[in-house]
């Protein structure tokens, strides 16, 4: 596990992106059952990765390290439970085109919350940003009006506004720490997704696509592009992600041939072009 460790940042930021790009298309090959009993599989197996993975740094320290994130580690898995929901409730309900577009604004949901409570300031370049990806959001949810899938979109912006959020809190909380955070995330969405599921017994091929999610897509995902993070510009690590957004829709047009509305192609196209000229804004600014 150490080896991971000695790959480039960037590297593991394209790999995490490339991990969490499957997303949609695993979704789509769920057969049968409940929202729900995705969201307990998904979150099951992402959570026993997470605990090989954590065990394989800390050994016998895993539980000490979980508990001293204390308060803050579990409002942080709150906040990410509350996202990985949506993830699962908007895949069903809209395009992943749609989704994944909606997601890579929240660079912009960062300036605007940096704004309100940390009083940071908004330079002419991200206010324009702003205007940009609110004017994307704005074309998508209006071209969903038509083809019912404005539910979706609506759950989808929960996804990087708490992402957002949660940011803020690692901000504030200097010392907590993402992956108990996400553990937490893990174990919350099980609780939850068990009493509302009906039965969370599924088919050996819903277990195979639970495990894919879970492990492969998520778990693989996150990790990556955590530790890649930590050695990679921030600039960086935001134009990287933009694969995700750009591979995720071609993964099901690829395979199950999902072409979403012209809208979505519009209003994708100005969130991205609003996220690089924001990312590309902070290559340019100098510390204080």
């Amino acid at each position: 596990m150490y080896s991971v460790y000695k790959i480039p940042g960037y590297i593991l930021c394209l790999m995490g992106a490339f991990f969490l790009s499957w997303g949609g298309l695993l979704v789509r090959e769920w057969q049968g059952g409940d929202i729900w009993q995705i969201l307990f599989w998904r979150a099951f197996f992402f959570s026993i990765t997470l605990v090989v993975f954590l065990y394989s740094i800390y050994k016998n320290e895993v539980l000490s390290i979980i508990k001293k994130s204390g308060f803050p580690g579990l409002l942080g898995g709150i906040t990410t439970s509350i996202g990985f929901i949506a993830y699962i409730f908007s895949m069903t309900e809209t395009t992943v085109a749609n989704v994944l577009f909606i997601i890579s604004t929240q660079t912009i949901w960062l300036a605007i919350f940096g704004y309100f409570f940390l009083k940071e300031k908004i330079t002419t370049k991200t206010f324009l940003s702003i205007i940009l990806a609110m004017t994307g959001i704005v074309v998508m949810i209006g071209g969903s009006l038509n083809t019912g899938s404005l539910f979706g979109n609506l759950i989808a912006l929960f996804i990087p506004i708490n992402f957002a959020f949660l940011i803020l809190l690692i901000r504030k909380f200097s010392k907590l720490d993402l992956v108990p955070a996400l553990f937490y995330g893990g174990v919350i969405i099980m609780v939850v997704a068990f009493f509302m599921s009906d039965t969370i017994l599924i088919s050996k091929h819903n277990l195979l696509v639970g495990f894919l999610l879970g492990t492969f897509q998520h778990a693989c995902g996150f990790i990556c592009v955590v530790i890649g993070a930590r050695s990679t510009p921030a600039v960086v690590v935001g134009l990287l992600m933009l694969t995700e957004t750009l591979l995720g829709p071609f993964w099901v047009f690829l395979f199950l041939n999902e072409i979403p509305p012209i809208s979505v192609f519009v209003g994708g196209s100005i969130i991205v072009i609003a996220v690089i000229f924001k990312t590309l804004e902070q290559k340019h600014t100098k510390p204080s």
